[in-house]
């Protein structure tokens, strides 16, 4: 059952089949079906949000909604509202009606709270006691509501020096944690840089209505080489500029970016390694 799962969810959810990734998909599959939460971690870029749907496409709540929201990206008074919801007079312009929040919305299914480490201190306390009870309050108002909802949550900060910092609860990156997931850098599993090219050259020929059917084998190899400081997402915009622009069957070494060429020049001048797997010291 899960096999099948996985391959209903892959042509949408191309992450990676490394050994690396390979290990990520397996604790995936291990806790797709559980109701407990899960924590993923790992730098800009890397797949987080994809991971976090493909999770719920596994899981038993897979019919059920699948609600994002992006908490670093929203004003901190409008958050709370936005989670939990608002009875008429919580504020000014409150709609008369009410509102629910996207916790009773997503009732019955998932909820992805990506950049979770730029909740501020009161929502985080409001999303600890929903977490602890299974009930939500909306801003201004009294009455306890029942929600049925997973939580799927991630960050690209290290909330356990958050913690140690003051500026994230310890009782809410415990709950939070109770399924950590770390995604690795694409410079550390350089093995799926190949399968996600073709992958964005298909996806994107496809889109475009263009006709590129291959990519050089020197092309691959410098995409091998990059360091990707901004990991699936970069290559993705990449495979999408060289896409839009060639017109020919196959992307070539003339189809490379001048920006990416110029990185490659900067990591040869300053010894890095191509193909390096070892930590790189903080910036």
């Amino acid at each position: 059952a899960e096999e099948g799962a996985r391959g209903a969810a892959e042509p949408e959810m191309m992450l990676g089949t490394g050994r690396a990734m390979e290990s990520v998909l397996s604790t995936v599959d291990r806790i797709a079906e559980s109701t407990a939460s899960v924590l993923i971690q790992g730098e800009t870029g890397t797949g987080k949000s994809l991971l976090a749907k493909y999770i719920h496409k596994l899981s038993a709540r897979r019919e059920g909604p699948f609600l994002t929201i992006d908490c670093g990206a929203m004003p901190e008074g409008l958050l709370e509202s936005e989670l939990f919801g608002y009875e008429y007079g919580a504020f000014t312009g409150a709609s008369k009606s009410g509102k629910p929040g996207k916790f009773e919305l997503a009732s019955g299914g998932s909820i992805f709270l990506d950049e979770i480490g730029e909740m501020p201190l009161d929502a985080q306390v409001a999303l600890l006691r929903l977490l602890q009870n299974g009930e939500v309050t909306r801003v201004g108002g009294t009455v306890s509501r029942r929600v049925n909802v997973r939580v799927i949550a991630a960050t690209n900060r290290n909330l356990e020096q958050m913690v140690q910092d003051g500026t994230f609860r310890e009782d809410l990156f415990y709950r939070l944690n109770v399924y950590p997931i770390f995604i690795p850098p694409l410079r550390f599993r350089r093995e799926d840089i190949k399968l996600l090219a073709v992958y964005f050259l298909k996806t994107f020929s496809r889109n475009l209505k263009k006709n590129i059917r291959s990519i050089d084998d020197d092309v691959l190899h410098m995409l091998e080489c990059c360091h990707w400081p901004g990991n699936v997402r970069e290559l993705e915009n990449t495979m999408e500029r060289m896409v839009n622009i060639l017109n020919e069957e196959k992307l070539t070494m003339a189809s490379l970016p001048p920006s990416l060429l110029k990185s490659l020049k900067g990591s040869a001048t300053t010894g890095v390694r191509a193909g390096s797997s070892a930590p790189e010291a903080a910036p």
